[in-house]
């Protein structure tokens, strides 16, 4: 962050995505990469962000929850700041979005990241059920996601991590 800050030339927002923020709130070790959102773009950061992806040997993607499930109404007043580099503005991306994003991909540390997300009260469940109640109708702009199929994996997902929970 402090490197992109120090090379951007303008004023912006990254959003942290996933393993990124899972490592900064401290549910995670380590992340493969960091998945990125930039809005608005500040200049000269795909420059900033091609040196640091080099000297910092890691892989650095444009990849945000509103790319695959709609963006959740109040994301940006939601996503917490995180520190100011220069002129970028570094914030976590809405942790409602990213859990939605989670449950509609379904993979295999994506429950487990939902829960810390939960136990670290960055989400509420019944709130995440009632943002998703909120977008139903722009899913039609998201053909690859089946609405009934969503609506089954997120009672699932809040079904197990309240088991979860009472088991604790």
């Amino acid at each position: 962050m402090e490197g992109i800050g120090r090379r951007a030339t303008g004023s912006g927002r990254v959003y942290l995505v996933g393993g990124s923020s899972a490592v900064l709130v401290g549910w995670r070790d380590a992340t493969v990469d960091a998945d990125i959102k930039l809005d608005p773009e500040p200049a000269a950061v795909f420059e900033a962000i091609a040196l640091m992806k080099d000297e910092l040997d890691m892989n650095v993607e444009l990849a945000a929850p509103d790319q695959f499930v709609p963006p959740l109404p109040g994301w940006r007043q939601r996503s917490p700041f995180i520190a100011r580099y220069g002129e970028v503005d570094f914030f976590h991306y809405d942790f409602y979005g990213q859990a939605l994003a989670k449950i509609e991909r379904g993979h295999r540390t994506d429950l487990g990241d939902v829960q810390a997300m939960v136990q670290h009260g960055l989400i509420d469940l019944d709130e995440l059920v009632r943002l998703f109640e909120d977008v139903t109708g722009d899913l039609l702009r998201y053909p690859a996601i089946d609405e009934q199929a969503l609506r089954a994996k997120l009672a699932t997902t809040v079904e197990r991590v309240r088991g979860n929970e009472e088991g604790d």
